[in-house]
């Protein structure tokens, strides 16, 4: 089967890697408008050949969207004009509900499956991928029940040789759940960073002073802003509600700070502490 990845960077590579540790009869070709990427992936395996979007798309039996979700929108109903009656498209978008509505009423529908794997890390390019990014991630699959059932099976046992977990919404839930639990997460670390490097002028003192806690933290501050910014916008909505209440909850831990009621600091931060059972569940199963 020739599967076709758009986007060769983290994602896009990662998801070829991995499959090719455990599928043989697998060709990947790659499509990427940067050159240099391009080169690059070609030479750490993530593509076995480049080709334009249109040579590329006919010859495979499936094709991933793995770039910025604005640059998805812009490409996916070019895509499935050009999309062979046997194939299936599938785009890793973070948000879902705009790209959905994009393809909906498009007659080849039924071929694509909107997913977003919950993996990555802060690093982008064809170096960051590595076989194991999706090893026991979630795959999220949106809206099925508007899919080909053999689009969908295609996708599941993909998911399954990658050994990750399945999970099904609708992509407007999708999108609800996803501004607390990862876009409000990256903003929160934007925010510190930028919070930081605006007091604190002298770099060297940040390096030197910066501990573990400050580290994690502000770790997704290094994600690119390429992806970041297309996905605010396209879930401004939700994610204005989350940081809405992210906002009350730093006001509440500003008036405790303000009138040093360290009992009333004390409970609050006692009772997030549920989140501690909550995560260490979900890394169980």
């Amino acid at each position: 089967m020739n599967i076709c990845i758009v986007g060769l960077g983290l994602l896009g590579g990662s998801f070829a890697l991995g499959l090719k540790e455990k599928r043989k009869d697998l060709f990947f070709i790659g499509v990427d408008n940067n050159p240099q990427h391009a080169a690059k992936a070609l030479e750490l395996g993530l593509a076995d050949e480049i080709l334009p979007l249109e040579e590329a798309v006919a010859k495979s039996q499936l094709i991933v969207l793995a770039i910025p979700v604005n640059a998805i929108i812009a490409l996916l109903p070019k895509v499935l004009d050009l999309l062979p009656a046997d194939a299936t498209l599938i785009d890793f978008g973070s948000t879902k509900e705009l790209i959905s509505q994009t393809a909906e009423n498009h007659p080849k529908r039924n071929q694509f499956v909107p997913v977003h794997p919950i993996a990555g890390t802060e690093n982008s390019g064809p170096e960051a991928a590595f076989a194991e990014l999706l090893h026991q991630k979630i795959m999220i699959l949106c809206d099925q029940e508007k899919c080909l059932p053999g689009s969908v099976a295609l996708v599941e046992a993909l998911c399954r040789d990658l050994n990750m977990r399945l999970s099904y919404m609708d992509s407007i839930s999708h999108d609800l759940h996803l501004a607390y639990v990862s876009h409000l997460s990256h903003i929160s670390s934007f925010a510190l960073g930028a919070t930081v490097l605006e007091k604190e002028r002298d770099e060297e003192n940040i390096f030197n002073m910066a501990g573990s806690g400050f580290s994690s933290t502000v770790r997704l501050a290094k994600s690119s802003p390429d992806m970041w910014a297309p996905i605010f916008t396209q879930n401004s909505r939700n994610i204005s509600a989350a940081l809405d209440s992210y906002i009350k909850k730093l006001q509440e831990f500003k008036e405790f700070i303000d009138t040093q009621n360290e009992s009333a600091s004390y409970e609050l931060m006692q009772k997030t502490n549920e989140i501690r059972r909550i995560l260490n569940g979900i890394d169980k199963k």
